[in-house]
């Protein structure tokens, strides 16, 4: 599981020119100032629907007109994600941050995508900054991402990882994204009737994929459920039959 990136989407309702301006360049101002909306409005469309060489002209050009609107850099920011170019979507999130830098939705997307990419203590980093944002709407969102990523890497940390998970569901029960993370924490640690119960949650809200319902396959398994088993594997080997997880399915059994 990664850490999912959110596109935000940006409207813009009052735009103020600066003082000492002639009528015509406030005028002019507010047209580039707009246009830089729109643009990152479009780009945002396009990702939608995987014309990702048109949404990056249209950011490009939507920081030409306005070289500080943050959503120009943040969507472009998952852009390079997405097309793997790690560095310079790193750069385009640095370039936001430098000016908003106590926003802690930012400090949210950037930590998880520098967990995404394996900086681990950078991620960390950034959790807490927007933990400790008393303005920020969804906390949760920032301690469910930091207890996925506690347990990344060679130094993890499932102890301190269940407890930012549980936090997370404690201020949001329905959140996937951490119900899935205390799945997989289950099976980590061997806690397999845990792991089951989260995984049932967890698909009562979303549409098992390849990844969640292996998760759930290795806790029906190690718990001896057979005839569970056998019936989450047949439905992962149906629907998913060419993932990766298929094929460790069949290592269990003969299905």
């Amino acid at each position: 599981m990664h850490i999912k990136l959110w596109l935000t989407f940006f409207f813009v309702s009052t735009l103020t020119a600066c003082a000492g301006q002639t009528v015509k360049e406030q005028q002019t101002v507010k047209k580039e100032k707009e246009a830089a909306v729109i643009n990152v409005q479009l780009a945002s469309g396009y990702i939608q629907r995987g014309d990702l060489k048109i949404a990056e002209k249209k950011l490009l050009k939507a920081i030409e007109f306005d070289d500080e609107y943050v959503p120009a850099y943040t969507t472009m920011a998952v852009l390079m994600t997405m097309v793997g170019k790690n560095n310079e979507a790193e750069n385009y999130y640095l370039d936001a941050l430098d000016l908003d830098p106590r926003d802690p939705e930012l400090q949210n997307n950037y930590g998880a995508f520098l967990c995404n990419i394996g900086k681990l203590e950078g991620a960390f980093v950034q959790f807490k900054k927007a933990m400790g944002n008393q303005f920020y709407a969804t906390p949760e969102a920032a301690y469910a991402n930091m207890g996925y990523c506690m347990m990344q890497g060679k130094k993890t940390d499932y102890k301190a990882a269940e407890k930012y998970l549980r936090f997370a569901l404690k201020q949001n029960p329905n959140m996937a994204t951490a119900l899935l993370a205390m799945g997989e924490l289950g099976i980590a640690t061997k806690k397999y009737l845990m792991a089951r119960a989260y995984m049932q949650r967890y698909h009562a809200l979303i549409q098992p994929n390849s990844h969640s319902l292996w998760v759930q396959i290795q806790a029906e398994h190690a718990l001896g459920d057979k005839q569970y088993f056998i019936k989450i594997s047949r439905e992962l080997l149906k629907k998913f039959p060419m993932s990766d997880e298929a094929q460790k399915v069949m290592r269990l059994s003969d299905l």
